[in-house]
């Protein structure tokens, strides 16, 4: 891999990989009675949340998980695509 690769590379990584966490977020599970959690709630994974909100954070974690797959699926994607697509 040449130098002038390399920023190109890892730019289609973290693009794709940002594309895959928003997905992920938008794809986030919904609670019982209140929907979706607020993004402050999902990225401290329920950490923030007091009182009888603390029966949200299995939720607030499993889409913080949801999150993090996406978005590591979306960085193998655009590393997939960096080899893929031709070069210039």
């Amino acid at each position: 891999m040449n130098r002038s690769r390399a920023p190109a590379f890892l730019v289609l990584a973290l693009v794709a990989a940002l594309v895959g966490g928003f997905a992920g977020y938008l794809a986030r599970p919904s609670a019982a009675v209140v929907g979706q959690l607020p993004f402050e709630t999902v990225i401290t994974r329920g950490e923030n949340l007091r009182g009888l909100e603390q029966l949200l954070v299995p939720t607030a974690k499993e889409s913080f998980n949801v999150m993090a797959a996406g978005a590591a699926i979306g960085a193998l994607v655009g590393l997939a695509l960096a080899f893929v697509l031709p070069r210039r």
